[in-house]
C-alpha cells in the first residue's frame, strides 16, 4: 500500500473527552489512522488505557449519583438532544467529509449517515417528554401500584467502525434520553466521528462527565469496560465472536447487555416479484457501504423460473458501480476499511472458488485510476452457491453476494432459517399470503417486504434472533434497554 498520495485535509491531533476535559492517554502513546481510500495520514489518536477508562467511569458515576443528569428535567435533557440533532446538521459538511475519509465511504452515503443520526437525536428527544409509568388502583381497594421507570446508570457504549456515527447514536440518544451517563469506547479506526460527536454533545449543554470519550484498542480496554464494576450496562455493536466475550465480560458483575450482532440475511426473490424493484434491492441490499454491513442481504436466494432474468439485470446494475475517491460525489462504492478486511474479502472468495461455487463478476482489486493505493474490492457475485458452503454460511462483511436458487417457498424458508444468524431478511413478492408466511416464518429481528435496509419506516425496532444479538434498539424498545422498572406498592390506610 503506498502513502504518497496527498492528503485531503490536514492531519489532525484529536484527544480524549473525559469529565468535559480534552485530554491524552495517561501513557502519552499515541495512534494513528489512514484514509483506507488513499493512504494518506487522516489523524493521531490517544491510546487509552485501564487507566483513562477508570478517570472515565468514575466521571460517569459522579454525575449520575449527584443526579445532575439522572435527574436533569426530562425538557433538559429534550433542549438537549434536539441541540445535538440541530449541530449535527449545521455541521454536516464537515462531519460528513471526516466520515467518508475515515470509513471509506462515498460523501453522498456520509452525509446521509449523519442526517440519519441527526433523526435518531431528534426522535428521542421528543420520547423524552413522553417518558411515563403507570398507575394500578382497582385490583384491591386499599392499596395503589406504581410502575416507574428509571434510568440505569453509566452505560459503557462500543461501536464498530463500519457506521460509527449512525450506530453510536442508536445507543446515546436512548441512553442520554432515558438520564443514563455514558463512556464511549469507538472502534481503533472510527474513532475521529465518535470524538466530534462527543464534543457536539457537551456543546449542546450535557454536564462534564455525562459523555465521555475513550479511544485505543478494543480488546484492551473494550474488554476492561465489560468487565468494569463500575459499569452499569454495556451497549456493543460488533462480531458474533466478539459480542460472546462481552457476554462473558459482562457477567462479572451481571450487568444489563444488549448486543448487535453479525448477520448473514436472505434476500428472497418470488417468481411473482416486480423484478426490476428486486434487482436494486439486491443491489443496495449487498453493496452498501461496500458490503460492510451487518444486515446486509449477502445471501440471495432467486426462485429458479425467474432467475436467468434477474441475474441478467442484476449484472447489468454491478457494472454501474463506480470505485472512487469517496470525496467525489460520482463515487458509489468506496474501499473496505483496511488491510485486515481486504484480506479478509480475498480469503472468503479464494475459499467460495475451492469449494466449486461459480465466480461470476468480480472476485479481484481494481487497478488504474489510483484504485491501486486503497483498499479497494471489485462487487463480486458467486452463482450456483448451496447453503452448506462457507461463503453462505459465515459473515464475509464485504461486497460479496451469494446467489441460490429455490422451487417453492418451503424451501426458500428452509435456506433462510438454515444459518446460525437472524438479524435481518426481505422478501419480494406481490403475494400477501407468500409475503405474510415468510415474514412469519423466518427466524430474524427485521423482515422487509419488497424492500431493503428500509422501507421508511427508520426508527422501528431492531435487532436479531440466535446468534445475532440480543435487545433491541430504536423505537421505544430501544429506551427501554437503557431504563430499570421498578414496582411499588402502597398500602392505604
Amino acid at each position: 500500500m503506498t502513502t504518497d498520495t496527498k492528503p485531503q485535509t490536514e492531519t489532525r491531533t484529536f484527544q480524549m473527552l473525559i469529565d468535559g476535559q480534552w485530554v491524552g492517554a495517561k501513557s502519552g502513546e499515541t495512534f494513528e489512522r489512514i484514509n483506507p481510500a488513499n493512504g494518506s495520514l487522516l489523524g493521531t489518536f490517544p491510546y487509552g488505557g485501564n487507566d483513562d477508562v477508570d478517570v472515565a467511569v468514575d466521571a460517569a458515576r459522579r454525575v449520575f449519583d449527584e443526579g445532575k443528569w439522572s435527574e436533569a428535567p426530562a425538557k433538559q435533557r429534550h433542549d438537549v438532544l434536539r441541540k445535538v440533532a440541530e449541530k449535527m446538521r449545521a455541521e454536516m459538511p464537515q462531519l460528513g467529509n471526516l466520515l467518508a475519509q475515515e470509513v471509506g465511504k462515498p460523501i453522498g452515503m456520509a452525509m446521509a449517515e449523519i442526517s440519519m443520526a441527526a433523526d435518531v437525536y431528534e426522535y428521542y428527544a421528543g420520547v423524552t417528554l413522553d417518558l411515563k409509568g403507570e398507575a394500578i388502583t382497582q385490583f384491591v381497594p386499599d392499596a395503589v401500584g406504581l410502575t416507574v421507570h428509571e434510568p440505569v446508570g453509566v452505560v459503557g457504549v462500543i461501536t464498530p467502525w463500519n457506521f460509527p456515527v449512525l450506530l453510536l447514536s442508536w445507543k446515546l440518544a436512548p441512553a442520554l434520553a432515558a438520564g443514563c451517563t455514558v463512556v464511549a469506547k469507538p472502534a481503533q479506526l472510527t474513532s475521529a466521528t465518535t470524538i466530534e460527536l462527543g464534543r457536539i454533545i457537551q456543546e449542546a449543554g450535557a454536564p462534564d462527565g455525562a459523555m465521555n470519550v475513550v479511544t485505543g484498542s478494543g480488546s484492551k480496554i473494550g474488554q476492561y469496560m465489560a468487565e468494569h464494576p463500575k459499569i452499569d450496562k454495556i451497549a456493543f455493536t460488533g462480531s458474533t465472536e466478539v459480542g460472546k466475550t462481552v457476554m462473558q465480560a459482562a457477567s462479572s458483575n451481571v450487568k444489563k447487555i444488549s448486543l448487535e450482532l453479525g448477520g448473514k440475511s436472505p434476500n428472497i426473490i418470488f417468481a411473482d416479484a416486480n423484478i426490476d424493484a428486486a434487482v436494486a434491492g439486491a443491489f443496495f441490499g449487498i453493496y452498501l457501504n461496500s458490503g460492510q454491513v451487518c444486515q446486509a442481504g449477502s445471501r440471495l436466494p432467486v426462485h429458479e423460473s425467474v432467475k436467468d432474468e434477474f441475474m441478467e439485470k442484476l449484472l447489468g446494475f454491478t457494472k454501474t458501480v463506480k470505485m472512487g475517491d469517496p470525496l467525489d460525489p460520482t463515487t458509489t462504492m468506496g474501499p473496505v476499511v483496511d488491510q485486515n478486511q481486504l484480506a479478509t474479502v480475498e480469503r472468503y472468495v479464494a475459499v467460495g472458488n475451492d469449494e466449486g461455487a461459480k465466480l461470476i463478476v468480480g472476485g479481484s482489486r481494481p487497478e488504474g485510476n489510483g484504485l491501486e493505493n486503497g483498499f479497494f474490492y471489485e462487487p463480486t457475485i458467486f452463482d450456483g452457491v448451496v447453503n452448506d458452503m462457507t461463503i453462505a454460511q459465515e459473515e464475509i462483511f464485504g461486497p460479496v453476494l451469494s446467489v441460490l436458487t429455490f422451487k417453492d417457498m418451503d424451501e426458500a424458508l428452509r435456506i433462510a432459517n438454515d444459518s446460525m444468524y437472524g438479524l435481518a431478511a426481505a422478501v419480494w413478492t406481490k403475494d400477501l399470503n407468500t409475503a405474510l408466511k415468510m415474514a412469519k416464518g423466518i427466524k430474524a429481528g427485521t423482515v422487509w417486504v419488497n424492500a431493503y435496509h428500509q422501507a421508511g419506516m427508520p426508527f422501528m425496532p431492531y435487532g436479531g434472533y440466535k446468534q445475532s444479538g440480543t435487545g433491541r434498539e430504536l423505537g421505544r424498545q430501544g429506551l427501554e434497554e437503557y431504563m430499570e422498572t421498578k414496582a411499588i406498592q402502597i398500602k392505604l390506610n
